[in-house]
């Protein structure tokens, strides 16, 4: 048996006694354990063969690195033993020590109270009292009254005092004190990982321990931590769920120390007496063989790691394709949302087109409102998805509300079924509002607004045509009913509110200002009849304001702070103040972000709607559709897209994006998570017949991710005849070695072609010993099993044939004639336990999710492509 397999059976022992381990079946584990020594024994004697055969001083080494530690002998075992009882003597000792320390400055403490005058135990609660009070309104301190002299120069003693007094003042939520010269930033990014909600708080030197630059206080003065490395180590270790995947499960004590040596070590690294290149060189080999440099998930390990790059003068400028493995680690953790609010606030790092770091105008902490208004006529899309996400964004950020008010102004296009797609798509993007209203909730309050403005002289009624109302708009006239009495615009108004033949012939118009440059200020309407019965309010009203009224002063009843609106909107901001300001209602902040636009690709929702009703896709949850569900059914992660969008920002610029760079983000979010499987397409297929290969199929338990075990294990085929692509097939030399993925080697004896010279078998030798290093070709296999699942795997391509859709165009002349392209293929009989919408990568093709899962053996698994940035489709095409 070669050294390749034995070190197999190893690794398979030892996840074997892992797992006893765990189940505490000890007889079962003193088994598993001896066939493990036994088996390491035979690898340690095959490899020690091997090197004496080796010739080549490189590979000599890479093999001297795989023997496995000799067996310890009896003495060494009862060394170690008495080295063991030592410690914990010693520890024993130290504890019992440190507790008389205690025990001794206890009893000081109390005489000292004891000796104090009077006098001095009653004046001390009123002062503490109004220190508390002082610091709790945030101003300075008084002076302190003399001391003697023996105290004065007690200060660090005295401010640790002072700071054991804040502990017990009630404080409900974490605090983290620190020196602004000196923010803990391991510490804050351990909270915002965590998900923990802490306050920060920048003080003066003085105000902190002797030699702290950072303490943390728990509520309700439970007690007190000292320095960033303890603090980020503590939000770690509480950060949910449990056990914390920040930090490693107390029970492994190598995977916590492995965290933090990373936590020291980073820094020491990374510092700038130390060579860039070779510190670069030793974290790209931490992460040959590994996605994360401690566990199987992100923790505080990474994060020292990723601050200390940051730190570093050009460090990540300089990670490149030099460090692949650091790349790949620093292109999906400098992507995470924590890093980049960090990279943000304290190294000055602007994402892409724009930072999440905007002033708000007049933002407080915990008062900040935003709301989301989208209206009910079809399902959200991805330029609502930054409204959404940005508005969401920023409530969190302060502490505030996001409200969601549906803006069902307009009867004839909304429908609760809409309403219902919204709040489902808000949920599927993780935004939970904190309360849900309707435009219509107030429409009583607008139209008394509007009576009163008409009663002001603020509007008046207009009874022309909206062709003679454009015409004289064009042309910077007034309405020949500009100036028509009060009396006549409220008889007007109400045969509006009646809905009356004459009524239903006008709409009210504010007086603003007729001959303006911005067309938004040209007496917009603001109020026009609709007989259609409205889905909340029924028949109850026969009239309805417009988005321009209603907008502002919904906004304003509704508590409103901060409204972030799309720049399409930028002409009308003048508008929505003109009615803040004339209405005398509650003033609220405006801020214009971007809209985003794609190439080829559709966002108008009547558009969208006519290709659901001509039955050109399957629904609005299409996978070629861009909206929210579509683009998740294509495989798009709600992370990726959250992370694609906090990255732009609230930025101004607009421009026209492809598609590449959204994808590009979302590889980032599934490459480390998603599982491996082989898929190989039906058409032309070659049977590969193996010598050396058992002549009996047979099975073996492999990790689903090669980088992550924690994702879990598959069932793998093996067979002495295999099924490659007729295109890997087509190359094929006689006396080549090429590389059987998961497998190992073959060298090539035989290719069988038909006359027309297509290979249809090939004859191969199977060689374990040789290196997959050293082969240019690697394929994929199948065992040739009955097995093998049935799948189709699924192309899209755009529905549009043109990058930037004008108003004018005609829909049908941009469609492109055939868009999804349907493949029959095979794969692996593990493919049956996918669930439906799980995201796999299948090798050499790309990532793919799951349309449809396994149901029945008639049915093919039905796979759809998700694009990677790079690659749009996962069957070239000629």
């Amino acid at each position: 048996m070669t050294w390749e397999e034995l070190s197999r059976q190893a690794d398979e022992k030892g996840a074997l006694v892992r797992e006893l381990k765990a189940s505490g079946d000890k007889e079962a584990l003193d088994g598993a354990l001896k066939a493990l020594l036994a088996v390491k024994e035979e690898l340690r004697s095959a490899l020690e063969a091997a090197i004496a055969a080796e010739t080549d001083p490189v590979k000599v080494e890479e093999l001297k690195a795989k023997l496995p530690p000799a067996p310890k002998s009896k003495a060494e075992k009862k060394k170690e033993s008495k080295d063991s009882e030592a410690a914990a003597a010693n520890k024993k000792a130290a504890e019992e020590a440190k507790a008389a320390a205690r025990a001794k400055k206890k009893a000081a403490e109390a005489a000292e109270k004891k000796a104090a005058p009077a006098a001095e135990k009653k004046a001390a609660p009123a002062e503490e009292k109004k220190a508390a009070a002082v610091e709790e309104k945030g101003a300075p301190a008084a002076a302190p009254k003399a001391k003697p002299a023996a105290a004065a120069n007690d200060a660090p003693a005295a401010a640790a005092k002072a700071l054991e007094h804040k502990s017990v003042a009630l404080n409900k939520t974490l605090e983290v004190l620190f020196v602004k010269e000196h923010p803990p930033l391991l510490a804050l990014l351990a909270a915002r990982l965590a998900k923990t909600e802490v306050v920060l708080k920048r003080v003066e030197g003085a105000q902190l321990p002797h030699a702290a630059t950072a303490v943390l206080l728990l509520p309700m003065g439970k007690g007190k931590l000292i320095g960033e490395g303890a603090i980020a180590r503590y939000l770690a270790r509480t950060a949910l769920p449990a056990p914390s995947l920040l930090y490693a499960p107390s029970s492994d004590p190598f995977a916590v120390s492995e965290v933090d040596q990373w936590v020291e070590y980073a820094p020491k690294l990374l510092s700038a007496s130390q060579p860039l290149a070779a510190a670069l060189a030793v974290l790209d080999k931490a992460l040959r063989m590994r996605a994360f440099f401690a566990g199987h998930s992100i923790t505080i390990a990474d994060g020292a790691v990723w601050i200390a790059l940051r730190s570093h003068p050009n460090a990540d400028k300089q990670i490149s394709a030099a460090t692949p493995h650091l790349l790949r680690w620093w292109k999906h953790v400098d992507a995470l949302g924590p890093m980049a609010t960090v990279a943000q606030d304290f190294f000055g790092i602007q994402r892409d087109a724009g930072s999440l770091e905007i002033p708000l105008p007049g933002a407080e902490m915990g008062k900040v409102v935003t709301r989301f208004p989208p209206e009910p006529s079809g399902h959200l899309h991805i330029g609502h998805v930054k409204a959404a996400l940005l508005n969401a964004h920023f409530a969190e950020r302060y502490e505030g509300k996001l409200l969601l008010r549906f803006d069902d102004t307009n009867p004839s296009k909304e429908k609760e079924e809409y309403e219902h797609a919204i709040i489902e798509d808000l949920k599927r993007l993780e935004i939970r509002p904190h309360k849900v209203s309707h435009t219509s909730d107030h429409f009583q309050a607008i139209m008394d607004i509007q009576t009163k403005m008409i009663e002001d002289g603020l509007a008046f009624v207009d009874p022309s045509t909206q062709e003679e109302q454009k015409a004289l708009r064009l042309k910077k006239l007034p309405s020949p009913y500009r100036d028509q009495s009060v009396e006549e615009n409220l008889r007007l108004w109400k045969e509006m509110q009646l809905g009356s033949e004459e009524g239903v012939k006008c709409c009210v118009r504010a007086k603003i200002c007729y001959d303006s440059d911005n067309g938004a200020m040209r007496d917009p309407t603001t109020y026009r009849c609709n007989a259609i019965p409205h889905a909340q309010t029924k028949d109850k009203f026969k009239c309805y304001p417009t988005y321009d009224l209603a907008c502002p002063i919904v906004d304003s009843l509704e508590g409103v702070t901060h409204a972030l609106r799309d720049r399409q909107y930028s002409d009308r901001d003048h508008q929505y103040r003109w009615f803040l300001e004339n209405l005398k209602l509650r003033d609220v902040q405006l801020w214009g972000f971007s809209r985003i636009n794609f190439v080829r690709t559709l966002l108008s929702k009547r558009k969208l709607q006519w290709l659901v009703d001509q039955g050109r896709v399957e629904g609005w949850d299409d996978a070629r559709f861009p909206t929210v569900a579509g683009v998740l059914r294509r495989g798009m992660t709600v992370q990726g897209l959250k992370t694609f969008i906090l990255n732009m920002g609230a930025s101004k610029s607009s421009c026209l994006m492809e598609w590449s760079k959204i994808w590009a983000t979302n590889k980032n979010e599934i490459d480390l998570k998603a599982a491996r499987y082989t898929c190989l397409l039906k058409d032309g297929l070659v049977t590969c017949h193996l010598t050396g290969a058992p002549p009996e199929p047979f099975a073996l338990s492999i990790n689903l991710h090669p980088k992550d075990e924690t994702l879990g294990r598959k069932i793998r085929f093996f067979s002495d005849s295999v099924l490659l692509q007729a295109d890997d097939a087509a190359g094929l030399q006689v006396g080549e070695e090429v590389t059987l993925m998961s497998w190992g080697n073959v060298i090539i004896s035989e290719v069988v072609k038909d006359v027309e010279g297509n290979v249809t078998s090939v004859h191969a030798r199977l060689h374990l010993a040789g290196s997959v290093k050293s082969t240019k070709k690697k394929f994929t296999w199948l065992a040739q099993t009955p097995e093998l699942t049935d799948l189709t795997l699924v192309d899209f391509d755009f529905l549009l044939n043109k990058d930037k859709v004008d108003e004018d165009d005609n829909i049908e002349d941009l469609l492109t004639p055939v868009t999804r392209f349907d493949f029959a293929a095979k794969g692996e009989p593990s493919l049956r336990q996918l669930k439906k919408g799980e995201i796999i990568q299948v090798e050499r093709r790309g990532f793919y999710i799951c349309e449809r899962p396994y149901i029945r053996a008639s049915d093919p698994i039905v796979l759809y492509f998700v694009p990677d940035g790079k690659n749009m489709f996962g069957v070239k095409r000629g």
